[in-house]
């Protein structure tokens, strides 16, 4: 199925490529303020639906352009596509927009690629297989201290989106790390978090097809994905936060107060929990301080053979060992299994 996905995924590709020889010549039309689309949108998902369909007629279809027209209504198998993720840098000549599609199997993502067509890159994942871009294993960066880090986001750019609210969460995390970048295509965004080029993503007012391929390309590199409380529930939830570990858990600390979850009383329990391990000791009655634990201070049992805190080690390893250290969890947590080295 990745091998279908992938020539789905360079034949969008192609198409794009040639249509930036000559961006200004593109038809362009506007979904609504600031949020567009183009002829080669529509041609890329025509070419992605093609390929699948025609490989599995069984398969339903869930894309950016067309929804869910083409395709079974009821299949289990459910291919998740956009066709050009960062269509605003693609019309302004700005070389940053891949091709996204995910398959989900009864809801979870089985298979994802990624395609940079401007730099020609694959970024490719099977459930428990590993993430990789091209023929190279991809792992999550190291880094483990929010100072240190590059954070990439998105920013809110359509009518209703909450700015005031996102320039305070903007402002807070750029307050705590090196840097932060807004590429403009948050499948692009995911995919460079799982080869480490960046070392956590955020973002809000998000869809399906933005981060579908994405989130398997993080955790399938070690990393974790979910909404700003730090729950697994993220495809649907509008809002996303992907990191290593250890930068994901102080992530969503400083999210958690901002996602569209935490209202009311939900509010105050996330306060709650924050403050529950302030003296840096998870509390054994809480589920979420236990889960935050184990994701991130999970080490390999034979430390000498690995440096300590390394992503990579946690997936050497099929045994691991939890250890007490000093956190901060925030909302619910589901942390997500080890996983190994792919067997070819």
């Amino acid at each position: 199925m990745l091998n279908v996905a992938v020539k789905a995924a360079r034949a969008a590709g192609a198409i794009i490529n040639r249509a930036a020889l000559d961006v200004e010549s593109v038809r362009i039309s506007v979904k609504q303020t600031n949020d567009f689309v183009t002829e080669v949108d529509q041609k890329a998902e025509e070419a992605i639906i093609e390929t699948l369909l025609t490989a599995y007629p069984s398969h339903g279809i869930l894309a950016e352009e067309s929804g869910s027209e083409h395709g079974a209504q009821n299949s289990d198998f459910v291919w998740i596509i956009d066709p050009l993720d960062g269509t605003t840098n693609f019309i302004h000549g700005f070389p940053v927009y891949c091709v996204s599609i995910a398959l989900s199997v009864r809801g979870k993502v089985e298979q994802a690629v990624v395609y940079d067509p401007t730099r020609n890159n694959i970024f490719c994942a099977t459930k428990g297989r590993g993430a990789y871009m091209n023929d190279r294993r991809i792992r999550v960066a190291k880094r483990t201290r929010m100072q240190e880090c590059l954070i990439s986001t998105g920013f809110p750019y359509r009518p209703g989106d909450k700015l005031k609210s996102y320039l305070n969460m903007l402002g807070e995390v750029m307050s705590q790390c090196a840097g932060v970048r807004r590429p403009g295509a948050a499948a692009l965004d995911l995919a460079y978090v799982a080869a480490g080029f960046s070392d956590g993503f955020f973002e809000t007012g998000l869809q399906p097809w933005d981060v579908a391929a994405g989130s398997l390309l993080v955790t399938e590199a070690g990393g974790l994905v979910g909404n700003f409380t730090g729950e697994s529930e993220f495809l649907h939830a509008s809002e996303c936060v992907a990191g290593n570990p250890r930068i994901y858990g102080q992530l969503v600390t400083t999210l958690a107060k901002y996602s569209q979850f935490a209202v009311a009383g939900d509010k105050a329990k996330v306060r709650q929990i924050a403050a529950k391990s302030a003296d840096g000791t998870p509390q054994a009655d809480d589920a979420v301080a236990t889960a935050f634990a184990a994701a991130v201070t999970a080490q390999p049992a034979d430390s000498k053979t690995a440096p300590k805190d390394s992503p990579d080690a946690v997936l050497e390893k099929t045994t691991l060992v939890a250890k007490p250290r000093r956190i901060k969890p925030a909302g619910k947590v589901k942390p997500l299994d080890a996983v190994p080295d792919a067997p070819f």
